[in-house]
């Protein structure tokens, strides 16, 4: 990526910035490119045509524009409208405010951001850094979380001092940040009081799950009042089937299947947010013992279409799955005679 934008640019002052940077002094893998240049627009509109790339406009306000490469990866072209020593003072943190210029040199490195990187520290670069852009705080959360580091004591003051910005960002731009976390970023954000005005807190996420499932964590976290985030509508059917659920009465296969009805594909993930593992040998039991045809179809009841076709089906599934019944002959009486108490 950076062999091309030298042949797009060259001749040109242009400077690789911020997380790019970062990545490539702490030896990890360096995945999208961030280049401030005089010309955003056309470098960007030059590199996707020879990248075979899609440039759009990052933002209209700040005249930033993207490549999306079709491996995933992007390029990103950024104003350089005073000098580069300008440019990294309105960056968020001082590891993020290091450039190296584009055709190979001496770093700039005005605020010391190489010194915090041997560090392990994270420090903004302003203190009005949360105020210029909330999110921020949730970015120094995560930072810290993916990157090992630690804020500064005056970072995290400010951090503690702006916590109730947090909510400030668009919701998309806040859930970004929140997917990343682990468990340990999460209790790190209630513990500088970032969650509670999100509506979210820490304190469910002891339950072993959280540590395995990005989706499991953002429920633990935030209960019913995940759905306030724009999240996708698959997460928030999740949500619903977790936040919802109501332990089995016992391990029995009745209580198993009841349990199952309202909470499939994730009855798992259900008992571990009630609590209730225990009964997850009942669930995985049950999910083996599933036969591959039903006993009878809603056509095969001899009962007008209607809410009754589907009662009639789940009472044939759940005497099946308690052992009571086990072939057509059976489920037909089963429903005759359920036909005839009615």
């Amino acid at each position: 990526m950076r062999d091309l934008a030298r042949e797009v640019l060259a001749g040109e002052e242009a400077w690789v910035v911020g997380g790019a940077v970062r990545d490539e002094l702490l030896g990890r893998e360096v995945v999208d490119l961030d280049i401030a240049c005089r010309e955003p627009k056309q470098a960007a509109r030059a590199y996707a045509d020879r990248a075979g790339g899609a440039p759009f406009a990052l933002s209209e306000r700040h005249g930033a524009w993207r490549v999306a490469l079709d491996d995933g990866r992007t390029v990103d072209f950024t104003p350089l409208r005073n000098g580069i020593e300008d440019d990294l003072a309105t960056r968020d943190f001082t590891i993020n405010a290091i450039a190296i210029p584009l055709e190979g040199g001496e770093p700039a490195d005005p605020f010391g951001g190489q010194a915090d990187l041997e560090r392990r520290v994270l420090r903004v670069v302003s203190r009005s850094a949360f105020e210029d852009d909330p999110l921020r705080l949730l970015r120094a959360v995560r930072l810290e979380d993916e990157l090992g580091l630690r804020l500064d004591e005056e970072t995290a003051r400010l951090v503690v001092e702006h916590a109730a910005l947090v909510d400030r960002p668009a919701g998309e731009r806040i859930v970004a940040e929140l997917v990343r976390l682990s468990v340990d970023g999460f209790r790190r954000a209630d513990e500088l009081g970032l969650l509670g005005p999100l509506g979210g807190s820490a304190a469910g996420l002891d339950r072993a799950q959280a540590a395995a499932s990005t989706d499991f964590r953002l429920v633990a976290a935030f209960g019913a009042r995940l759905a306030e985030l724009p999240v996708p509508n698959e997460l928030r059917r999740y949500a619903s089937a977790l936040v919802n659920a109501e332990a089995p009465e016992d391990g029995s296969p009745r209580a198993i299947h009841r349990f199952r009805r309202a909470t499939e594909p994730w009855s798992l993930d259900a008992l571990a947010y009630l609590s209730a593992e225990d009964l997850a040998d009942g669930v995985r039991a049950a999910r083996e013992a599933d036969p591959g045809e039903p006993l009878l179809r809603g056509d095969e009841l001899g009962v007008a279409e209607g809410p009754e076709v589907g009662r009639l089906l789940e009472l044939i599934a759940e005497e099946r799955a308690v052992g009571a019944i086990s072939t057509r002959k059976q489920a037909l009486e089963l429903v005759r005679r359920e036909l005839g108490s009615g």
